[in-house]
């Protein structure tokens, strides 16, 4: 049976938008043989990208019918070993191919279509984020369109419980003001690989619900405290929401045997796994940055602070962060390994042949920096 040509073409609200919230009900985020999550985009198909600088989404069509789609877009961030330590990034996400029309070429001809764009751009690196064990996106982009692994940063996941955390009598707690939020995170973490250029815009959007410091009780943050942590939220669930598919049968039992088993027995203040086959939001920590010898107890407090702040939101049912994999922060951020990725997989391609040596250097060098996690490519 013969096919009509594949048009790929930049997406028209107007008349795709209807047609890709179909597409992405039948296209699961994650790998099939486990539980994956379905995505809401709340009537809005490049709300993931739409809070980025420069912004593209490309549809791909087949004898007039939407069998693919993928979104991309493009900053300035920190990147070791090049001028001035810039680089101009282009970010792939949102890949999608109807389940019928998979392994037929089409995946590589919408990846290749934006990188065409990214090229046009004067985008020096192309990256994409996947699961470590998403064998299909590990031949496409690794095997079929030469994309390297960069990192492996670790995605750490907290359920949110009705529950307030305690908050330790023995730290303070201060929400700054944007202009100081930018000035610390400047001063402190312009040196973090894939820091972007555009902190500001960042923290002015809408979406960010604040930045937060803790510190000793007793010591002054107009001074210079002996210990101290900064952490921003981004409140993901106003973009879209997540619902839980195909998941196993113990999961399901546990969740409904964890809420039963707080219900009825709440002097043992066990947490109970939230109800996630219900579409739910969730909280972005970023930003996280600690300094002195108490400041893992400190990150730690303010993670709780955001517990209770999430806990009070109408649909939050958790926390995500997302740190570098070798970051001893992981140890000080509560998360449920039940929920969590232990190992993100970032890779990586030089669009100018200027960059690729460098590139080689970088990814055979081991990550010793912090890793910043954009909240506007979550």
């Amino acid at each position: 049976m013969g096919y009509g040509e594949l048009i790929i073409r930049s997406y028209d609200a107007q008349y795709d938008r209807a047609r890709v919230e179909d597409l992405e009900r039948m296209c699961e985020v994650g790998p099939a043989e486990r539980a994956f999550l379905f995505t809401d985009s709340l009537g809005d198909p490049i709300c993931r990208i739409r809070n980025s600088p420069i912004y593209k989404m490309l549809v791909a069509e087949l004898d007039s019918q939407l069998v693919g789609v993928i979104q991309g877009s493009i900053k300035l961030v920190t990147f070791h070993n090049l001028p001035k330590n810039l680089a101009r990034v282009g970010y792939i996400l949102g890949l999608r191919v109807a389940p019928l029309h998979r392994r037929r070429g089409i995946g590589s001809s919408l990846v290749i279509k934006l990188e065409e764009w990214f090229i046009a751009s004067d985008v020096d690196y192309a990256y994409m984020a996947t699961e470590r064990d998403n064998e299909a996106s590990f031949k496409l982009f690794i095997d079929k369109l030469s994309y390297v692994k960069f990192r492996t940063p670790a995605i750490l996941v907290n359920p949110v419980s009705h529950r307030m955390c305690r908050i330790s009598s023995n730290v303070e707690l201060a929400k700054l003001k944007i202009e100081e939020a930018e000035s610390l995170y400047r001063k402190f973490m312009s040196s973090t690989e894939f820091f972007p250029n555009d902190i500001g815009n960042i923290l002015r959007n809408k979406l960010s619900l604040g930045t937060w410091v803790a510190y000793p009780r007793g010591e002054s943050w107009g001074g210079v405290p002996s210990s101290w942590a900064m952490l921003s939220v981004w409140n993901s669930g106003e973009l879209f929401k997540l619902r839980l598919g195909n998941a196993p049968l113990s999961c399901l039992m546990y969740t409904k045997s964890s809420r039963l088993i707080e219900k009825l027995l709440p002097c043992f203040k066990l947490p109970a796994m939230p109800n996630f086959f219900h579409p739910f939001g969730f909280y972005f920590i970023y930003g996280v940055h600690r300094e002195g010898p108490l400041s893992g107890k400190l990150v730690r407090t303010l993670c709780q602070f955001v517990h209770n702040m999430a806990s009070k939101s109408k649909d939050c049912k958790v926390i995500v962060t997302e740190v570098g994999g070798s970051d001893t922060l992981r140890l000080h951020i509560p998360h449920w390994k039940l929920l969590s990725c232990p190992e993100d997989l970032w890779c990586i391609k030089a669009l100018k042949n200027e960059e690729r040596n460098r590139l080689h250097e970088l990814t055979k060098t081991p990550l010793t920096r912090a890793l910043f996690v954009d909240p506007r490519e979550v």
